[in-house]
């Protein structure tokens, strides 16, 4: 199943044309769209949904949403992408 996942957005910045942003879910960071959310700025809370931030939400219900999906265990595709990074970039154990 394919889930938005809350995050917080660490830094925004354009890149060829387009938002984006370096967004913080948990420990892990990822570089995600922002075009669909023009007013998010860095400090704010949003929902990625496959590489694209797609609404805005607050501290507190990203914090609530992220520990139901982290209880439902859904955020195994986040830490798995991780692993695979860090593999490409030679950094496994």
């Amino acid at each position: 199943m394919c889930l938005g996942i809350p995050g917080k957005i660490l830094d925004a910045y354009e890149s060829q044309g387009l938002r984006m942003a370096k967004v913080q879910f948990g420990g892990i960071v990822r570089e995600a769209c922002l075009q669909y959310v023009p007013e998010a700025v860095a400090g704010d809370y949003v929902v990625v949904h496959v590489g694209f931030a797609i609404s805005r939400l607050d501290e507190e219900e990203a914090a609530r949403t992220y520990r139901l999906l982290e209880e439902m265990g859904q955020l195994s595709e986040l830490a798995d992408a991780q692993i695979d990074d860090e593999v490409r970039r030679g950094n496994s154990s």
